[in-house]
């Protein structure tokens, strides 16, 4: 046993896992909002489940490393965070560059304002262009504030009415991701569409999916199974943020938090589900030598393989 989590023995998915993926290449389609590329970007084609690190989980590193720990560790790919860098290079050539390193399985919209990047609703579009310019399969973003209000995201946020046709020629995901209740005296969560029955009607009627978030739905339910089986029936479930939940704690090593991970993986398993799975913890929930984190997040990797597959 170690870093807190009961373990099978690896299966041999690791290294085996990620070479399933087909690194290939294709023709980009450019937009207005897209820079120039001198050659065709490499295309991913993922398995249909697929169990991918979060860039979020180091962040406090610089994106070449990450990318080479997340191919160490023998995932299938990356869930790409768009942040400051973005503001101060061409993002067409900081993806080249990564894209050898390690696929990227999905791209995750900025959740604060970059500079140049426009309101979330813009910053939205240009992931998706990114998205469909490198054939990355998904794009995940927060709804909007109510507290503090964001007016015009807000606004442009109810405007669509199909999400998926944002941009044209277009085959990417595009999915919208549960909040967590934040607070201690009052228990509150910011964002809009908070209740699940809301979330799910809202992404019917304007045609998008859903990044299922384990810690932010465990921060308000952490019996959550049942709600979490009504959404993924729906077929709407594409996206999976993996995490713990605990003592006001968000995004826990597994085994650290009181969430019923193991069932809720069971479930996925037992239901075909298909789709990526994305571990997303918080940095501190991991050591600061490299050879222990590559150590943890490979364990996490068996681990996730071993009752999904």
């Amino acid at each position: 046993m170690k870093c807190g989590i009961l373990l099978k023995k690896p299966l041999g998915y690791g290294k085996s896992a990620h070479h399933r993926l087909l690194l290939t290449t294709t023709r980009s389609s450019r937009s207005m909002h897209s820079q120039s590329i001198n050659h065709p970007p490499p295309r991913v084609i993922a398995p249909s489940r697929a169990v991918v690190l979060s860039a979020g989980t180091l962040y406090t590193m610089k994106f070449t490393e990450i990318f080479e720990i997340a191919s160490e560790c023998g995932y299938d790919g990356i869930e790409l965070i768009i942040n400051t860098t973005f503001e101060n290079g061409s993002p067409h050539k900081i993806i080249e560059k990564l894209l050898p390193i390690c696929p990227i399985l999905s791209i995750h919209a900025p959740f604060f304002k970059l500079r140049g990047w426009g309101h979330s609703g813009t910053s939205l579009i240009r992931c998706i262009e990114l998205a469909r310019d490198f054939e990355i399969p998904l794009v995940n973003f927060h709804p909007p504030f109510w507290l503090p209000p964001e007016f015009t995201f807000l606004r442009w946020f109810h405007k669509i009415k199909d999400f998926q046709n944002l941009v044209n020629d277009s085959k990417v995901i595009v999915t919208l991701e549960n909040m967590p209740y934040i607070g201690n005296l009052i228990h509150y969560n910011p964002n809009i569409l908070r209740k699940s029955e809301d979330m799910l009607k809202f992404i019917e009627k304007h045609n998008l999916f859903m990044t299922f978030d384990t810690t932010h739905k465990g921060s308000h339910n952490p019996n959550f199974l049942g709600e979490f089986q009504r959404l993924l029936v729906s077929g709407r479930i594409k996206n999976i943020h993996f995490s713990d939940y605990g003592h006001g704690r968000e995004h826990l090593f597994p085994g650290r938090g009181i969430l019923p991970l193991t069932r809720f993986l069971y479930m996925l398993k037992k239901h075909s589900y298909e789709g990526a799975v994305t571990l997303e913890l918080s940095p501190i929930e991991l050591p600061s030598k490299r050879d222990l984190i590559v150590e943890s997040l490979s364990e996490v990797n068996e681990y996730l393989r071993s009752e999904l597959f």
